[in-house]
């Protein structure tokens, strides 16, 4: 068998070779891509003999993404995605100074892969669909969370110079497009006293409002209100700032629909969809994105216990002589959380079960956040059966061994 530590950076790869006894068979900088795949298999062949068993291979590496690391699972090798703190603390039995190499890094990896593999998780083998499935949901999340920034960035300059255009457009959403544009045709306060009520109904008109009279002339009120000035070129370089924030939000805006159908596409198209749907508080959006993290390797998850604990909603257990505590799960998939979070919201209302078993924990007097992880503990565990016997969600079943909690709850 063949160890394999391989510290990537973005344009080379610091890998160490080592057989079962530790022995350091070799080390090397490999250049990024189809050649620096190549010289790695050309090491492999020269230390391991032509006829190597590729399932004999094992790497690990600090990234579970990317073209390199498919091409190694292609290759038939067991590839382990190790995260960097716990290089950081397994470096911690050669010294405790902190120092840090490339080299030093690939060699921890190699020794991570040879004596502590029991402990780790090979990186799943999810199928092209779910990785693509995995791609859009990220993509369409993190330009969520974009506009979300940059909106930040745009109430707090408008607090500064223009405070009144927050009141005026509070109604529309400053983040909605005709809002934006409006912020944009006047973004100084003497401007946007100046606007029509004409100007301002055709672009609530363009954005296919309801009742534009009477927004029109609550917009234009406000915008008309006294407020305390700044020196005029000052207001005109705030003015600039939030015109730039205002037509980046646009474009998010665009960005973030067209990217939408894009999740929906891939998701719906995944065998898998169906048996997501069936699941209450889930529709597309949070779907694709619980499939994108949990991904669609029928063997990653064990048991429904190993699936929760990837989803950080199982609480974690501390002991330590005559303390002991439960604590929620904090070192976790942010963006599996994240989903499952709002899942177990919508459920709610979907799910009389679901609702019940909250209100079980609520009487408990467990706080919200407390009461509604538990809900999504608890359907984590339910997907994970559906998932494994292939079988649509079925509220009766599921929340069978509760049901004579519900007239209590009703």
């Amino acid at each position: 068998m063949l160890l394999i530590g391989d510290d990537w950076a973005e344009d080379h790869h610091d890998v160490e070779i080592q057989d079962e006894s530790g022995r350091r068979l070799a080390a090397a900088r490999l250049p990024e891509g189809v050649e620096g795949i190549a010289k790695l298999h050309e090491l492999l062949a020269r230390h391991g003999g032509e006829n190597l068993d590729a399932a004999r291979v094992v790497v690990g590496i600090e990234t579970d993404r990317g073209s390199c690391v498919q091409a190694l699972i292609a290759s038939g090798y067991q590839v382990y995605a190790i995260n960097p703190r716990q290089v950081a603390r397994f470096k911690e039995r050669y010294a405790t100074s902190g120092a840090k190499s490339d080299k030093g890094d690939a060699h921890a990896l190699a020794d991570m892969v040879r004596i502590d593999r029991d402990q780790l998780r090979p990186i799943a083998g999810d199928s092209g669909q779910a990785q693509a499935v995995k791609v859009v949901a990220r993509a369409h999340q993190t330009l969520i969370w974009e506009r979300t920034r940059t909106f930040q960035r745009l109430r707090s300059t408008l607090r500064e110079y223009f405070p009144a255009a927050l009141t005026a457009y509070a109604e529309l959403a400053l983040t909605s497009t005709d809002a934006l544009e409006l912020l944009i045709k006047a973004p100084t306060p003497a401007t946007a006293a100046k606007l029509t009520r004409p100007q301002i109904i055709s672009v609530l008109a363009r954005a296919r409002r309801r009742n534009r009279d009477a927004k029109a002339a609550a917009i234009q009120a406000a915008l008309r209100e006294p407020q305390l000035g700044l020196p005029e070129p000052v207001t005109a370089a705030y003015a600039a700032a939030a015109a730039a924030h205002a037509r980046l939000l646009i474009t998010l805006n665009e960005q973030i629909t067209e990217m939408e159908g894009q999740v929906k596409a891939h998701f719906l198209a995944h065998p898998d969809a169906e048996i997501y749907l069936s699941m209450p508080g889930i529709a597309e959006i949070t779907g694709a994105r619980v499939l994108a993290e949990f991904g669609d390797d029928a063997t990653r998850y064990a048991s429904a216990k190993a699936r929760k604990n990837y989803a950080g909603t199982s609480p974690v257990t501390r002991a330590s002589g005559k303390s002991h505590t439960v604590q929620a799960r904090y070192v976790r998939n942010n963006r599996l959380a994240d989903a499952l979070q709002t899942q177990a919201f919508s459920a709610l209302r979907a799910s009389p079960g679901a609702r019940a078993y909250y209100d079980k924990q609520r009487a408990r007097e467990a706080g919200y956040n407390p009461a509604l992880r538990q809900v999504g503990n608890r359907l984590v565990g339910i997907l994970h059966g559906c998932l494994k016997t292939r079988t649509l969600y079925d509220e009766a079943t599921a929340w069978s061994h509760h049901a004579h909690d519900q007239p209590i709850a009703a």
